[in-house]
């Protein structure tokens, strides 16, 4: 017998998470912290972990979002929304600065509200997971994919491609992929259709051709005949479209748009801040106000001057027309193109920096306050594996970081 007092490691729990991302690494630090008789081993696919962070913000990892109210976090998902809400009261952004902070990774805010660490390196997020990972002995097998799962009695078996792992306790952390997806559904989990989020539109369009890299400060965008439209910053690219504007479109509509087959009108009002007759008006004006000069160069409403001389020329204005010579067919064309001008989407292209799934296991599924199957007691789910996602900003994350913390509480 045991003297009283010592760690009777028949009572300590085995603790297996797979996948080694956001959700996985952060779900294992915080148990192992807050439960240190127990074994925590992280089962990851690839040859190394964290890749989402690695390549986050352009390589700087926007790690969380400087907003800290829940109610107002609940509004950056389109996946999740209201039921995140008890989530974020638990775990919230500034929760996460302070985790960082004490574990000596300083973070700063940018501002749009973005958190970085005040490196601006993703490395220094992926060390300080790594070698908090290696403090609290937290076994990695690399190169293991996990291709069943079964619950025999108090425990639970998992067949990987390098044999059988036993443990009292799995966190699926794997992130929405189609065979972490098929495993879990396997075993009886009702899931949502995957689908991209947080991509770009593919466009070609005389408009817009060879105008790559001209940004614009803010443009409604909106999915023709629908009542899907977001608006923002929007940029050109030699694809087509990208920006929040537009990557924001693509998250709320992710579902639709994966239903159009990516084959869809948009319209595009250049300026959202004004009535349609407004921009007529202050067009018209330059009849009298500035009748001696050229149409081409005059841009109105902060337009870049190399898409305003395109527009003008889409609107058969030639470059040596004066202002004077304006006709009302030239006045009401060169209104539509900036207000409403449709423009044909043909296909998406992932946004590398930011690239998101939408879909995964129903939230109906879980219990929120622990993050539990409902149906499968020591069975947890974290992270993009859940039918969560978020628009850009540090928000995707910050929902792996909650759902961890939650984990190792509730454990």
């Amino acid at each position: 017998m045991k003297k009283k007092g010592s760690t009777d490691k028949l009572l300590s729990k085995s603790i297996i998470i797979v996948g080694g991302g956001a959700a996985g690494y952060f779900s294992a630090i915080n148990i192992a912290e807050k439960h240190p008789d127990y074994q925590v081993t992280i089962l990851e696919k690839a040859s190394q972990g964290l890749a989402k962070v690695r390549i986050s913000g352009g390589g700087r990892c926007n790690v969380t979002n400087e907003r800290k109210q829940p109610a107002e976090l609940v509004n950056f998902y389109p996946r999740g929304q209201k039921k995140l809400y008890s989530v974020f009261k638990k775990f919230t952004t500034s929760d996460m600065v302070d985790w960082l902070k004490s574990r000596g990774v300083e973070t700063q805010a940018e501002i749009d509200q973005r958190v970085f660490p005040a490196s601006n390196t993703s490395q220094t997020i992926i060390d300080c997971f790594v070698n908090q990972a290696a403090r609290l002995r937290i076994v990695v097998k690399f190169n293991t994919s996990v291709k069943s799962l079964v619950q025999n009695g108090d425990h639970w078996k998992l067949e990987t491609n390098r044999g059988e792992e036993v443990a009292d306790v799995v966190i699926y952390a794997t992130g929405s992929s189609p065979s972490s997806m098929a495993v879990l559904t396997k075993l009886g989990l009702q899931s949502t259709a995957l689908a991209p989020s947080l991509f770009t539109f593919n466009i070609s369009d005389a408009r817009i051709k060879d105008l790559e890299g001209l940004s614009f400060r803010q443009v409604k965008v909106k999915v023709a005949k629908t009542k899907l439209e977001d608006e923002g910053p929007m940029l050109i690219t030699h694809w087509g479209l990208s920006g929040p504007a537009v990557l924001k479109l693509s998250a709320w509509g992710a579902l639709g748009l994966k239903e159009m087959g990516y084959r869809f009108q948009i319209m595009l009002n250049f300026t959202p801040d004004l009535k349609q007759e407004q921009v007529r008006a202050q067009i018209s004006a330059l009849k009298s106000n500035y009748s001696k000069r050229k149409t081409v160069n005059y841009p109105l409403f902060d337009l870049p001057r190399r898409f305003w001389e395109r527009i003008c020329a889409i609107s058969e204005i030639d470059e040596d027309l004066l202002n004077l010579d304006l006709s009302k067919k030239q006045i009401n064309k060169l209104t539509e193109e900036l207000t409403q001008g449709l423009y044909h989407v043909n296909g998406k292209s992932t946004f590398k920096e930011e690239f998101v799934t939408c879909g995964g296991v129903d939230l109906s599924e879980i219990n929120l306050d622990t993050f539990e199957c409902r149906r499968f007691p020591s069975l947890y789910l974290a992270g993009e594996v859940l039918n969560i996602d978020a628009l850009t900003g540090g928000f995707n994350f910050q929902a792996c970081w909650s759902g961890g913390w939650v984990i190792s509480e509730s454990l």
